[in-house]
């Protein structure tokens, strides 16, 4: 009898790793999703309620063991779970270093007892801060938040297994993620969940700025791809730098979308443009964007009512979330 190939997604009931599920599924895998559920994530693999091929450990990373039995005979582990955002990494930072860097040494430990094949780690592009662009994988490394750090110490575990132990690893340093599924719940964060629920309550985009800073968003598909790609390939070892390689205005996305808007001040600490330069990825792994902007904004209206019980944030109530940037971050 054939032996499905496995792979494991922690954080697969998230926003990219439920994305990352579904490619699998595709391409024939055995999954094994981890993930604590935190935010109330579980919608995101109801599609695959009744798939044999998946199965589902509810569970925090921290608590993995090193001779974890669902790791044996698994050939790729994508490892997403993690803690996100900037504002809350501010206020507990032990959280983000308890996950994001003991956590990853958890599943770092229990796939090199496994010997799987490959370990592919979601890094942050957030490690090089108000970065040189079209920015390399090379460029100076300056983390302005805890989130950022955590991230970039859990990379430097990872490469770090890597060198000692030989465990097949590789990382990708995510730029700015999009797409269906994305983070509809908890604290002021992601743009997108913001600003549609600013759109079905009939209020104003609250813009930081003047709407002219850009970001290199990648759609989610085209992320999990990469990832996948960075699992098959012979080379190990490696950092790329995933982004679509054309950074777009929030006043664009606003645009697309459709409203007023109205402006917050400038945040200290932030880009004026995040823009990777993807040559190494495209060129070693073959990956390309697939889905432009556009088309991904698109997408994601269509599905525009999946935000309705997100939280409405508005002038006031952003002013009061960030107001621990503001006294700790700086340019």
């Amino acid at each position: 009898m054939l032996v499905k190939k496995k792979a494991i997604v922690t954080g697969g009931a998230g926003f990219i790793g439920s994305h990352m599920v579904d490619l699998l599924l595709e391409n024939d895998f055995f999954v094994t999703v981890i993930d604590n559920l935190s935010g109330g994530r579980e919608s995101n693999l109801s599609q695959h309620k009744d798939n044999k091929n998946i199965e589902f450990i509810e569970t925090d990373i921290c608590n993995i063991k090193y001779n974890d039995k669902n790791f044996t005979d698994t050939d790729f582990v994508f490892h997403f779970a993690g803690k996100g955002d900037i504002v809350p990494s501010i206020e507990n930072p032990d959280e983000y270093m308890n996950t994001n860097v003991n956590g990853t040494l958890k599943v770092l430990q229990a796939s090199k007892e496994a010997k799987i094949k490959k370990f592919v780690y979601a890094a942050s592009s957030s490690c090089y801060g108000l970065a040189d662009t079209p920015t390399k994988e090379n460029n100076v490394i300056d983390t302005k938040y805890p989130y950022a750090l955590s991230k970039y110490i859990g990379e430097l575990v990872v490469l770090h297994w890597g060198k000692v132990y030989n465990l097949p690893i590789n990382s990708i340093r995510i730029f700015n993620a999009y797409g269906t599924r994305v983070k509809t719940t908890g604290v002021y964060g992601a743009v997108f969940g913001v600003f549609f629920k600013q759109k079905l309550s009939k209020k104003p985009f609250t813009i930081v700025g003047d709407g002219n800073q850009k970001r290199d968003f990648v759609y989610v598909t085209d992320v999990a791809r990469a990832f996948y790609l960075a699992a098959v390939t012979k080379k190990n070892n490696q950092i790329y730098n995933l982004g679509a390689g054309n950074p777009q205005s929030i006043n664009k996305l606003v645009e697309l979308i459709g409203g007023d808007k109205i402006h917050l001040p400038k945040r200290p600490g932030e880009p004026e443009i995040t823009y990777a330069n993807i040559n190494k990825i495209s060129k070693e792994l073959g990956w390309s964007p697939l889905v432009n902007f556009e088309d991904g904004v698109k997408k994601m209206m269509a599905e525009i009512s999946n935000w309705k019980e997100a939280p409405l944030w508005d002038k006031d109530s952003i002013e009061e979330a960030t107001k621990i940037w503001f006294k700790y971050m700086q340019d």
